[in-house]
């Protein structure tokens, strides 16, 4: 494609000629064009001019050549029309005569011509002045000269001997010089409502989307300075609405010639603070591109909304007496891609091409039983959008929906039409869209004045939504298909994480956080401890944060909703009408209107009106069954006069269902860990006696999640006259099995040695209790001992060490030595004949005992083995009992970089120095 745009030309010849005289055809009527006219029409201020190959995409590459033309020049009224003469033109020439086309604008001052030239003159010329047969607007081709006929102001074709030129004239709007749209004189009490002054921010966003200029306004309005934001990308401030597989994004938005509409600003304070804004994507000298955005707050849109477009002029041309529908011409246009686009246009279109003052359009549901309002125009469309109600006849419901009706006075028939109750329509005429016999939805143009409608406009309205109901259905089914994708990702994704955690709480914060903003703007999650408890308020969050303490405190003070287990969602209407009543009761108040004397208005006022509007939208809740049994409700709310959609309540049932099974697992989890922690307790010393003349320190770590209990255990405890009997002991494996063994090897050794028996009796006798465990004995190592502090600072110990690393001493003069022998364990032989070895702790010696989960501690293929502990323990002469136990525990943790897989106890005896500890 070829280009070129050269401003301030006067209006050139058609086309060369070639010394051949030129053969033109101008139908009668208003398309008909005389060579005087010619020489009459305005001043060519710009030109523009550009080739297409006779290739399908370059059908396309026209559509945009012109409208970005159009709009450059500011010509945005006509900018649809020339689109649709365009395509239809440029079609004929590269897609049915397959030839190369080329196009020419021409601006006037009142007005634009278009030209389309391709390479195929030779055609049948129509006579002038006979009937024009143009064909059916059913046909695929032939379709460019009757749209012509029915929106160019003129038209007409040339040909030469080498091309055939198809031209036609816009002309714009005829209004007030120099305005581009206005509106009638209104009262002060019907203008929109705007702050005293009305602040625009202006920011400027470059191609990667970092913001680059920064207004005095935006400062005031979002509290950020431009040092603040310049080159941070402009979503990490943008609160942009979003559901899973549908919609545009900022960053897509951004990229868009021109867009407008609501989001929202995160400001410097943390609030979401709602803006309207008109972006326009602009290039400098250079060509490099930014998006240009004006941004207001939300009440103050009128100062930036584009107005809608006033009515369509009826125009007819071609031959005498033929006549072309407006929305005919809609139908014939290239559809938009996205549904929300086509259904936009096509309300609007409804509206002018009767004449109203408002159109709605709205959705059936899969089983046809409920209509779902998507688009609107002439309505508070924000307020009413996913608004749903019943087919079927009787008040408040759409009984007419399956066939075409007119109500010429709504004030005879209240509720007829739901929509539009409290809008000042009086009439209305409805119509319904069917695909193959089946109701896909209803089209309505209403109007304030009644009786403005009879069944001649709903035969008109019928055939336009005859023509458009395959290509909505189409669009429908294509945004349903990206919606269940996104859905499929946004559940795959919630399973995920709540999979990923067994925490009850954690679990609680993942379901409000899955939910709000992606399916609600506020969600609360209640749940039910057994069934006789009542639902218990546990965790709720809004997507701006500030609202969530309030719409806790809302909803405290209010009955909980019944935990019925029928799956699906049910609308809550509590908290909307407390919240109302409550509004309404702090309004009076702060005006002296309930009784009390009148004053400003109080600062409790604006959270209360703020609460009040969080919830005052459409709340539904969904059940948390899980194992047959309601454990809890999940319940999402909207703001103001919002509706959830259909296909959004479908994801947060499903949602639920997942989120009540992971719930539930994290109680069962959370019971059972509380009760293995209970028993485990119970089996580990309440604390350790303070043995007189000796420093004593325990430290103890169980291998497994949520053990505190394993296979190793420790012991120290009175026995009689000054005397103490310690233990260390490692029952084979770990986990509760081994910790069966460890409570009756720990409880037989307190039993059997206060009884008096020496060392040797006692590990005999619990040898004997272990072997008649059977199937469930298993084998023990055991350090056992008995501890008599003497007179002279010093302390004696008589040791047995059955299978167990040995203790070592560490001496005053850093010297490590065993200070046991080994022999046999117990649980294996039957017979066993055990010995106890006396050791004579001197004045700041230390014993220290261990299990094998410290010496066996590995990395790799290396062990710290029985000679890393003795060297280990060498360092520690001087410290005391705590600290050496400290000391050999870090060079444990340090030695190797995975956690450790078996349980482990240091048990560490120091007699103080008679001077050092002085």
């Amino acid at each position: 494609m070829t280009t070129g745009l050269i401003p301030g030309e006067q209006p050139p010849e058609p086309r060369p000629t070639g010394g051949l005289p030129q053969q033109r055809h101008e139908p009668d009527g208003h398309g008909t064009m005389s060579a005087d006219d010619r020489s009459r029409s305005s001043v060519i201020t710009a030109r523009a001019a550009a080739s297409f190959e006779p290739v399908g995409r370059s059908v396309a590459s026209a559509r945009s050549f012109v409208r970005d033309t159009l709009q450059g020049w500011g010509f945005g009224d006509i900018v649809d029309d020339a689109v649709v003469l365009t395509s239809e033109l440029v079609t004929n020439a590269v897609v049915h005569a397959g030839t190369s086309a080329d196009l020419l604008c021409l601006r006037g001052d009142d007005g634009v011509r278009i030209e389309v030239s391709d390479r195929y003159p030779e055609r049948e010329i129509p006579v002038q002045g006979s009937a024009v047969n143009m064909g059916s607007p059913d046909r695929e081709g032939g379709r460019g000269l009757q749209l012509c006929a029915a929106l160019a102001g003129r038209w007409g074709v040339e040909y030469t001997p080498t091309h055939k030129t198809v031209w036609f004239r816009l002309d714009l709007p005829e209004r007030p010089v120099g305005t581009r749209t206005a509106g009638p004189s209104l009262p002060p009490d019907l203008l929109p409502l705007a702050d005293t002054r009305v602040r625009v921010a202006v920011v400027q966003i470059d191609r990667a989307g970092s913001v680059t200029a920064w207004n005095e306004d935006a400062e005031e309005l979002f509290g950020y300075t431009a040092e603040q934001v310049t080159g941070k990308p402009l979503t990490d401030f943008a609160a942009w609405p979003h559901t899973p597989g549908t919609g545009t994004g900022i960053a897509e938005a951004l990229q868009l010639s021109r867009w407008e509409g609501s989001y929202g600003i995160r400001g410097a304070h943390g609030r979401v603070i709602p803006v309207y804004a008109s972006h326009l994507r602009v290039r400098d000298t250079d060509g490099e591109p930014s998006t240009v955005c004006l941004l207001v707050r939300d009440h103050e849109r009128a100062v930036l909304q584009t107005p809608l477009r006033g009515p369509a002029s009826e125009t007819s041309g071609g031959s005498e007496g033929q006549s072309t529908d407006p929305f005919e011409v809609f139908i014939g246009s290239p559809a938009p891609d996205d549904l929300d686009g086509l259904l936009q246009r096509t309300v609007e279109r409804a509206r002018d091409m009767l004449d109203g003052d408002s159109a709605f359009l709205l959705l059936a549901t899969d089983d046809e039983t409920e209509l779902e309002v998507r688009a609107s125009t002439g309505l508070p469309s924000a307020r009413q959008r996913f608004a749903r109600v019943p087919v079927e006849a009787g008040p408040g419901r759409y009984g007419s929906a399956r066939m075409p009706a007119v109500h010429e006075d709504l004030t005879a028939m209240p509720g007829a039409v739901p929509l539009l109750n409290g809008t000042g329509m009086r009439s209305v005429v409805t119509v319904p869209l069917k695909v193959e016999g089946r109701l896909t939805g209803s089209l309505g143009v209403a109007a304030e004045g009644a009786g403005r409608y009879s069944n001649e406009e709903a035969l008109r309205l019928q055939f336009a939504a005859d023509r458009i109901a395959l290509a909505v259905e189409s669009a429908r089914l294509g945004e349903l298909e990206r919606l269940r994708r996104g859905s499929l990702s946004f559940l795959v994704e919630a399973s995920d994480l709540l999979a990923g955690t067994l925490d009850r709480d954690q679990t609680l914060a993942l379901m409000a956080q899955m939910t709000v903003p992606t399916l609600a703007t506020w969600c609360a999650v209640y749940t039910i401890a057994d069934q006789a408890s009542e639902p218990d308020l546990s965790y709720v969050l809004h997507e701006d944060e500030e609202l969530i303490d309030g719409i806790k405190s809302l909803l405290s003070k209010i009955p909980p909703p019944d935990p019925v287990p029928t799956p699906g969602a049910r609308v809550w209407s509590a908290p909307a009408e407390i919240a109302h009543q409550a509004a309404l009761r702090t309004s009076m108040r702060s005006l002296g209107l309930s009784g009390g004397p009148a004053h400003q208005v109080t600062p409790g006022i604006g959270p209360t009106l703020a609460t009040a509007a969080a919830v005052g939208g459409e709340t539904v809740v969904l059940p948390l069954v899980a194992r047959n049994r309601v454990i809890g409700m999940l319940t999402l709310g909207k703001p103001t006069d919002e509706h959830f959609r259909q296909e959004i309540l479908e994801l947060a049932e499903d949602l639920s269902r997942r989120a009540a099974l992971a719930l539930d697992n994290a109680r069962l989890y959370s019971e059972r860990t509380a009760i293995s922690q209970s028993l485990q307790r119970s089996l580990l010393p309440p604390e350790l006696p303070t043995v007189e003349g000796v420093e004593v320190e325990v430290i103890y770590r169980a291998a497994g999640e949520g053990n505190e209990v394993g296979g190793d255990f420790y012991d120290l405890f009175p026995i009689s006259d000054g005397a103490y009997g310690f233990a260390i002991g490692d029952v084979c494996g770990t986990g509760p099995n081994a910790a069966a063994v460890t409570g009756l090897a720990r409880h037989a050794l307190r039993l059997l040695a206060r009884e008096g028996l020496s060392g040797p009796a006692v590990l005999e006798r619990l040898n004997s209790a272990i072997l008649d465990e059977g199937a469930r004995s298993r084998f023990l190592t055991l350090l056992y001992g008995e501890l008599r502090p003497q007179e002279d600072g010093s302390a004696e110990l008589k040791v047995v060490c059955a299978g167990h690393p040995l203790p070592l001493r560490l001496r005053q003069d850093g010297t490590v030595e065993p200070a046991a022998d080994p022999q046999p364990l117990l649980g294996v032989l039957e017979d066993l004949e055990l010995y106890e070895q006396t050791v004579i702790l001197d004045p700041g010696d230390v014993l220290l005992c261990v299990t094998d989960g410290v010496t066996e501690r590995r990395e790799g293929p290396r062990m710290l083995g029985d000679d890393g502990l003795a060297d280990v323990l060498t360092t520690c002469t001087g410290l005391t009992a705590g600290a050496v136990a400290a000391r050999i525990m870090r060079a444990v943790e340090r030695f190797a970089s995975d956690a450790p897989s078996d349980d482990m106890a240091i048990l560490a005896m120091r007699v103080p120095g008679l001077h050092q500890d002085q």
